[in-house]
């Protein structure tokens, strides 16, 4: 008994199809570059499709999705205070270089509470003049673009 052409050629071509199906799906779901991850811009803070140029690659996260206490910031932030600590509003160096440069006295920075520490926590959210937004929960160590 001889098979068909289009039997033989079938599973081949299945085979093929979902090859490209499983690379397509992967490859659209991360991002080239050093950031990896997905471009949905959710809580897992990877880089967003159409996210402003002033974000330059790094990992964003929609405003809506920061923690309660960085919202209550933003907000304080929006209405130019009373801030909750003496620090709040003090130019941000950006010793580390985690953010785009700019001239000294461009960042300010602004205490986001942490529930149950002591002292001022780590997390914290820098400004820039040009209302870039800039989120970090591990004393500067690394930054997410808050997309507002």
């Amino acid at each position: 008994m001889t098979i068909p052409p289009a039997r033989r050629v079938l599973p081949g071509v299945l085979a093929a199809l979902l090859s490209c199906l499983l690379v397509l799906l992967t490859g659209c779901s991360h991002s080239g570059g050093g950031t990896g991850g997905t471009r949905t811009g959710g809580t897992s803070g990877k880089q967003a499709a159409g996210a402003p140029d002033w974000t330059r690659g790094m990992p964003t996260v929609p405003a809506g999705r920061l923690p309660a206490q960085a919202r209550e910031t933003l907000r304080l932030i929006d209405a130019g205070g009373p801030f909750p600590y003496p620090k709040d509003g003090v130019v941000f160096g950006n010793r580390e270089r985690r953010l785009p440069a700019h001239r000294r006295g461009y960042y300010h920075e602004y205490t986001v509470p942490t529930p149950g520490s002591k002292d001022r926590g780590a997390r914290r959210l820098v400004t820039g003049d040009g209302r870039e937004t800039f989120y970090s929960e591990d004393h500067y160590r690394t930054f997410k673009a808050v997309l507002r």
